[in-house]
């Protein structure tokens, strides 16, 4: 496989805007075309036209991550304007139309002011996007979820996991106590909860133990995500080791899972980019909800043209009643398919009394920021919204200071002005910034290799 040279990564820009949504299906289903990806069991191109935009709104983190995206320049960056951030979901709804995953991260977004952070919540939300809150959970306090919640928050992702290097929790078993905190905080406010865990060489063993974590609390926990270590950002981890693929982690999340999962019968972009498996749960046992692919990939068909509303559950079930209701020919398979399962899972349905919940898995396989394959580039599905248009996660994260440090115009009607990223401040002319000029950092406000940098030079003139 070939990577792509300085040359050509420094040449990718984000997209052009579409002149309709057509437009914008039509463009994802011949690149997926082009690389033999589409088909029934894929969504992307046939349910939507994106899996999620993620939304920054500060490169600031209360957190020094040993695998951490951002760049060793991040913490110079002051958050930008709301204006240019209202701009951007503007933006994510003409390319991509209502019903969009955004993603609201930073850096770690509760750092926004608190006014601002709901004010972008109920932007999203106003335009028919679907609004979620990636953060680490520190400052993600049960007054702030209810206040998100009700300007229209519809999910919560706390991001758990060892390299936090957070206080009193050495091994992943231990933070399940900050985990359980977390699900106590979101409970009851009408999020659905979800949870990432970055997999790196030292805590590849415990995935198991996580993953038992979270079937025991399917009952809270919709979403357990998990994304493979990569060379990328300011972390202190770089490459990952050679047991670590998305074939072995597979089957370290079977092994807490307790039974296999089909995760390539609902396919979500490119392959070696994410995959997807659901799991239903009864008395606290797992089973694998996608098992038979060839159902999954002709009712995904058949139904792509329903809206499936996660903020209107009820009104989903009844698009799907109505689309049963036309298609009596899907009856006989559908009723098998539930017959067969509540029979393998009678014992757990017998002591649960019927109760079963979903829990989903995803595993994110980031690419090294210096070996970006084009192809996967190109296909896709979890992107950045930037000042020009979406870009691919892995592309921003390897020219994430090209973005950062761009000054921002602000389209004002009296005149258009220019926003400074490092000083905050308003020109009416564009001020480059050079990265080399870049006011020196108080040692407590570096992080990644710049702080061990630091500290190491420190030590030495003493």
């Amino acid at each position: 496989m070939g990577y792509m040279t300085p040359e050509a990564i420094a040449r990718y820009s984000p997209d052009r805007l579409p002149s309709s949504n057509a437009k914008a299906m039509d463009r994802v289903t011949r690149t997926l075309a082009r690389l033999n990806l589409a088909g029934p069991n894929q969504q992307s191109g046939q349910r939507w036209t994106i899996g999620c935009v993620a939304l920054e709104i500060t490169q600031r983190c209360n957190l020094d991550c040993t695998l951490c995206y951002l760049s060793e320049n991040s913490e110079a960056v002051q958050d930008i304007p709301i204006e240019e951030i209202f701009r951007r979901i503007d933006l994510i709804r003409a390319h991509f139309g209502s019903n969009t995953d955004v993603q609201i991260t930073g850096g770690e977004p509760t750092l926004r002011k608190h006014d601002e952070l709901l004010a972008i919540v109920r932007k999203v939300r106003s335009l028919g996007l679907r609004p979620t809150l990636m953060t680490n959970g520190l400052r993600a306090t049960r007054s702030l979820l209810r206040q998100l919640a009700s300007a229209g928050l519809m999910d919560v992702a706390f991001h758990v996991d060892t390299t936090q290097q957070i206080k009193g929790f050495r091994t992943e078993i231990e933070l399940n106590v900050l985990r359980r905190k977390f699900i106590d905080r979101a409970s009851g406010l009408g999020l659905s909860i979800m949870f990432n865990t970055t997999v790196h060489d030292n805590n590849f063993d415990e995935i198991p133990d996580v993953v038992r974590f979270f079937a025991a609390n399917a009952a809270s926990v919709r979403t357990a995500s998990f994304q493979l270590q990569a060379d990328t950002g300011r972390g202190v981890q770089r490459e990952r080791g050679a047991r670590i693929t998305q074939e072995t982690l597979a089957r370290q999340i079977e092994l807490g899972a307790g039974t296999s999962i089909r995760f390539d019968a609902s396919l979500v972009g490119h392959p070696s980019c994410s995959r997807y498996g659901m799991c239903l749960e009864a008395n606290g046992s797992l089973y694998d909800a996608f098992d038979d692919s060839d159902l999954i990939a002709r009712v995904q068909a058949a139904t792509a043209d329903i809206k499936l509303d996660r903020a209107n559950p009820s009104a989903s079930v009844k698009a799907f009643a109505r689309w049963l209701a036309f298609n009596p020919t899907q009856w006989w398979p559908l009723l098998h398919r539930v017959a067969r399962k509540a029979w393998q899972m009678k014992g757990d349905l017998l002591r649960a009394h019927g109760h079963v919940h979903t829990l989903s898995f995803v595993m994110h396989n980031f690419m090294d920021s210096k070996r970006l394959d084009e192809d996967r580039v190109s296909a896709c599905v979890f992107k950045v919204m930037t000042s020009e248009g979406p870009l691919s996660m892995c592309m921003h994260n390897a020219k994430r200071d090209n973005y950062i440090f761009q000054p921002i115009r602000l389209y004002r009607r009296e005149t258009d002005q220019f926003w400074d990223p490092v000083l905050a401040r308003t020109t009416h002319e564009p001020l480059e910034v050079a990265i080399g000029s870049l006011p020196t950092l108080a040692t407590k406000r570096l992080k990644g290799r710049s702080r061990i940098k630091a500290l190491r030079l420190r030590k030495t003139d003493r």
